[in-house]
Order: structure tokens, then C-alpha cells, then sequence
């Protein structure tokens, strides 16, 4: 079944069409057809909650046919239903995106969350200077923004194109970031940093044609390149250190499959933070690594 030859069929309700539609996804070849479809449908009819379970006996109303349509084709041949809808929900913030940028991930939320009850135990009430490097659609600066607003967030990325989607998303959420262009910590060089938090790119160069057709096609190879072995952003970002005028007391990363026992060893090498720890995701896979250095200095 061709994604280009999708047609919904005559007269048909909104649940119907949601049923249709999922099953030529499946057909398809797209994971999760219905999850998908569901949420597709929920954007192009403009209903969510309760109004939109009311109106799924209703027919489908014939001046969306053409929207649905077209955003079928376009799941159907791959492209994430996030940049066709635009957005993704990400600790309870809506954020814009595009494939300027990757789309945010729930497993990040626990990067988010462990990163402010650290620096709660650290700075108790205080004002910590946080950045968050290589930041994307600014999902982790915007999140952190949001549950501590007394903290100082800042957030770098390589990409012009990334920052003007950060920049947008924490305008229109109403949050306190800073923003700087360049690769990785450079732009912090001679500035005072307590708090460094990065998801950086991590697949292997090699890994990466092997992904699913939607990260693989559509999300942006800078955003997932991390290198020969994935470890080369938390490489350069070590040596970064040095731009700083002493090392940031809490350090976090978020990582691939298989990369923590390699990330923690980098950590400990370099000998700034009196405890590493490794933070698994919901699904049990070491996800995350941070640095904490208990004793200040």
C-alpha cells in the first residue's frame, strides 16, 4: 500500500476514520499505527479531551478530508507525527518543533528531574547558574526554568536554526533562558557555571543508517552523530572544562545504550566530583550520568 494513494472513504465517522487510517499505517510499515493516527486526528479536528471522545460517532466533518488526507500521506511515508503537527509535550510544557531540531524524549524528563533535586541538596534555596549545552528545541533549559525559576538558565547550541526554535519556544512559554551559538561549552569560556546539563549527540557514526526511518530520514544527523564509538561530544566537553573558570559542581548527561560504564569513567578521570552517579530510564537502561561534588571547594 502506497502512502501517495490514501483516500479516505466516503461517508464515515470520526472513529471510523481514525480506525482506517490506522490500518493503513500498519500496512504501512509505522509503529504504533493507531497512537499515531489518534493523534494526528485529534490535530487536524482541533479536539482534545472530552470534546473529542463526544465527537468520535459524528461524521467526519468534509472540510478536514483534505488535511487528513495529506497528514496520513505524510506519516504513512515516515516523516514523525511531531513535525507534521509541530510540536511535543515535554514535562508538561507544549514545545514547536522542526527538523531543525530533535525531537524531546520522555527519558529526558529524568535527566530534568534528577538535575533539580541535586541542585536543590547543593544549593538549597539558592540561585545556581545552569546551563544546558547543545539544547535543541530547548526542552531541558526551558523544563528546569520552569520548576526553578530562582535559578540562572542559560543554554548553547551549535545550530542557528536550533537556537531560533529555543528562543521561541521559551518566549512563547514565558521563561527566563539565556542563549548562546557555539560548539558546546564555548560559549561559556571565562563564566562561572554550577550546573552543566547536556543530551548531546551520541550514536555511533555507523549506528546511524541502521535507525528507525523516522529518527534516521528526518531528525537532524547533528543532533545524533556522536562520533566513531558516540562518545566524542562527552570527549570534547571534558577538555572544555578548562574554558571554565573552575568546574561546575553538578555535571549530567544523557546517553545511549551500553555508553554509561564509558561516560562515568570519563567523569571520574577527571577527577572533579566526589560522586558519579547512573541514572536508569523507565525501561531499565542506564540513560543517564551525572557528576556531584558533595564537598565544595
Amino acid at each position: 500500500m502506497k502512502s501517495e494513494g490514501y483516500r479516505l472513504s466516503g461517508t464515515v465517522t470520526i472513529w471510523e476514520a481514525r480506525k482506517e487510517a490506522s490500518s493503513f499505517l500498519a500496512a504501512a510499515g509505522i509503529g504504533e499505527p493507531d497512537a499515531n493516527a489518534e493523534l494526528l486526528l485529534r490535530h487536524v479536528l482541533e479536539l482534545e479531551g472530552a470534546a473529542y471522545l463526544a465527537a468520535l460517532r459524528d461524521p467526519f466533518p468534509a472540510e478536514r478530508r483534505d488535511a487528513w488526507e495529506e497528514v496520513i500521506r505524510r506519516k504513512a511515508a515516515g516523516e514523525p507525527a511531531q513535525y507534521i503537527i509541530g510540536e511535543q509535550e515535554f514535562y508538561g510544557l507544549t514545545f514547536q518543533v522542526n527538523p531543525a531540531v530533535l525531537i524531546p524524549r520522555p527519558e529526558t524528563e529524568l535527566l530534568v528531574e534528577r538535575i533539580a533535586l541535586e541542585g536543590d541538596s547543593l544549593w538549597p534555596g539558592g540561585t545556581p547558574r545552569a546551563a544546558d549545552i547543545g539544547t535543541g528545541s530547548g526542552a531541558i533549559a526551558a523544563a528546569l526554568a520552569s520548576l526553578r525559576p530562582a535559578w540562572h538558565v542559560a543554554a548553547s547550541d551549535i545550530s542557528p536554526d536550533a537556537l531560533a526554535v529555543a528562543q521561541a519556544n521559551v518566549r512563547r512559554l514565558g521563561l527566563a533562558v539565556t542563549f548562546k551559538q557555539g560548539d558546546l561549552l564555548e560559549p561559556f569560556a571565562g563564566e562561572p557555571l554550577d550546573i552543566v546539563v547536556s543530551n548531546p549527540p551520541y550514536i555511533p557514526a555507523e549506528e546511524i543508517s541502521h535507525l528507525q526511518p523516522e529518527v534516521r530520514d528526518y531528525e537532524p544527523r547533528g543532533a545524533l552523530d556522536g562520533g566513531p564509538d558516540g562518545l566524542v561530544p562527552y570527549r570534547i566537553m571534558m577538555a572544555q572544562l578548562g574554558l571554565l573558570p573552575r568546574p561546575p559542581r553538578l555535571i549530567g548527561f544523557e546517553l545511549g545504550m551500553g555508553q554509561a560504564a564509558a561516560v562515568a569513567a570519563l567523569l571520574r578521570a577527571a577527577g572533579h566530583w566526589d560522586e558519579i552517579i547512573t541514572v536508569p530510564d523507565l525501561a531499565g537502561i542506564e540513560r543517564h550520568v551525572l557528576g556531584v561534588a558533595r564537598n565544595k571547594a
